[in-house]
């Protein structure tokens, strides 16, 4: 039997309105002439991803932002952050010159991609990654875009996601936190990349840093909070004119995101596939002693310590009643002053974050020795790590050392010499010694502590041609001997060097 003719044309109307739905509220895709009101959204191809109008918290104002589409309160960008819509009547749109524009009921511009580039037939497609690309749809090349919401980065960072600068493009790219749960507008802390010499990832409120890792040191990331995560291969891009660091993930069941909180706390979430709830896995600052500075100048944290804070080797606290009371923030000063006309030397200190980069100098190409020496002919200088775990690269401080703190094995600290005058060097288990060459002479007697009842006592003597070191090894039973200078025979000193024990 027939069917009715109505039925016929009803059933081909039902498939066309699916068919016009399924476009206009589940494409990845938005084309000149059409735009997006508050209710309707676009969807990546995969479904990972959704665009739309939404209130975050018990607000009432309107956003635009992207979203899980499996966790629509899981927002990761926000395109008005800082000019919410306060009625349900926003749409986002083409400009006559191809940009994104977000206008309010009295079309009023509210928000704009701004783009500097022109697009002729501007296209917008949300992609599975989380990434809103804005493309001219006239350009033959799949990678040109015009715009993309990557650079433009909100509280979250996403995998594929770069967090740094290009000086070419002028671009910074830096995580900024939410004022609160109810409010996306721009918040009082800040996550990103600084640049001095080696890249330092710096957790700031204002202009004051509240948390800061050094992250390079020749070989590979120390301290980038996602070097946690086991199935995710941090990156970092060190160009002359760009710096960028990013997180690849290789399991693509798991969803994952870095988010800067209103309370500052960079913390990473992981949503398995199975998983409705969010796993918190890590969180930065982590303890007290990653606060920055906690132990004031030339102090160091130990966190497995009660109490946390102690004074560097050679350094006593500055106000002892304060830190009778648990106040580090005056720090500590140096018990012996420094004389650069008399004997010094450099305490190791082994595994630690070292010291933040304020008044410092680095050069890339010194060896350990070469970094040794200059260091101890600049009478300024306070202490000098190696910057590469290869052996080259010096750096040196000329002032205070900040924010040092004792790190675990798995944390890959570095080693720092701390310069220190030669009266308290006697206990110090491993120092490197200044050695003054003279001529025919013994010149100076220094010492590595190997054990509570032996001392080896190196000798070290300078050859008629000055180019070589004879050592004599001497084992000496335990005493009370001190780093000091004994001369063979009062004559000048014709050159200087340093010699690591």
């Amino acid at each position: 039997m027939e069917a009715h003719p109505f039925f016929t044309f009803l059933h081909a109307a039902l498939i066309s309105l699916s068919f016009f739905l399924e476009f206009s509220f589940a494409s990845d895709t938005m084309t000149l002439n059409q735009s997006i009101g508050d209710g309707e959204t676009l969807v990546s191809s995969g479904h990972n991803f959704e665009l739309g109008f939404f209130s975050p918290g018990h607000s009432d104002n309107r956003y635009l932002g992207i979203w899980y589409k499996i966790a629509p309160d899981t927002v990761v960008w926000v395109a008005n952050n800082d000019n919410p819509i306060t009625d349900s009547h926003g749409v986002l749109t083409f400009s006559k010159n191809g940009s994104l524009v977000l206008l309010n009921q009295t079309r009023s511009v509210i928000w704009s991609s701004n783009s500097s580039k022109v697009a002729e037939n501007p296209v917008v497609r949300l992609l599975d990654s989380g990434n809103l690309l804005l493309v001219d749809s006239t350009r033959k090349s799949t990678e040109s875009y015009v715009w993309q919401s990557f650079d433009h980065l909100s509280n979250t960072l996403l995998p594929g996601v770069k967090l740094g600068w290009n000086l070419d493009t002028g671009l910074d790219q830096y995580l900024t936190s939410w004022k609160s749960i109810n409010d996306p507008s721009t918040g009082d802390f800040t996550y990103k990349i600084k640049n001095d010499g080696l890249p330092q990832y710096v957790i700031s409120m204002a202009a004051i840093t509240k948390f800061r890792v050094v992250s390079w040191n020749g070989l590979r990331l120390n301290g980038v909070p996602w070097l946690s995560i086991p199935f995710v291969t941090p990156i970092l891009a060190f160009h002359e004119n760009k710096l960028f660091t990013y997180y690849e993930r290789y399991n693509n069941s798991v969803s994952i995101r870095v988010v800067l909180n209103q309370s500052g706390l960079l913390q990473i979430y992981v949503l398995g596939e199975r998983s409705t709830e969010w796993a918190l896995v890590y969180s930065v600052p982590r303890d007290p002693c990653d606060y920055y500075g906690q132990c004031g100048a030339n102090g160091i944290c130990k966190i497995y310590k009660s109490p946390i804070c102690e004074c560097l080797k050679g350094f006593t606290p500055k106000s002892l009643q304060e830190w009778a009371i648990l106040d580090w923030s005056g720090g500590c000063t140096r018990r012996t002053p420094l004389d650069c006309r008399s004997g010094q030397g450099f305490a190791k200190v082994v595994r630690v974050k070292l010291p933040d980069l304020l008044d410092f100098r680095l050069n890339k190409s010194m060896t350990a020795e070469e970094c040794n020496a200059e260091c101890s002919k600049n009478c300024f200088c306070t202490a000098y790590a190696i910057s590469d775990v290869n052996g080259s690269g010096c750096l040196m401080w000329f002032g205070d050392l900040i924010d040092v703190r004792e790190l675990s094995e798995k944390d890959n600290g570095e080693d720092i010499y701390i310069r220190l005058a030669a009266s308290e060097l006697g206990n110090v288990r491993e120092v490197i010694v200044e050695v003054e060459f003279v001529e025919f002479g013994v010149v100076r007697l220094f010492e590595r502590a190997q054990t509570q009842a032996v001392k080896n006592v190196w000798v070290a003597r300078a050859s008629q041609t000055r180019d070589e070191i004879t050592r004599t090894k001497v084992v000496a039973a335990a005493s009370q001997t001190r780093v000091g200078v004994t001369r063979a025979q009062a004559v000048p000193a014709v050159s200087r060097t340093q010699v690591q024990t």
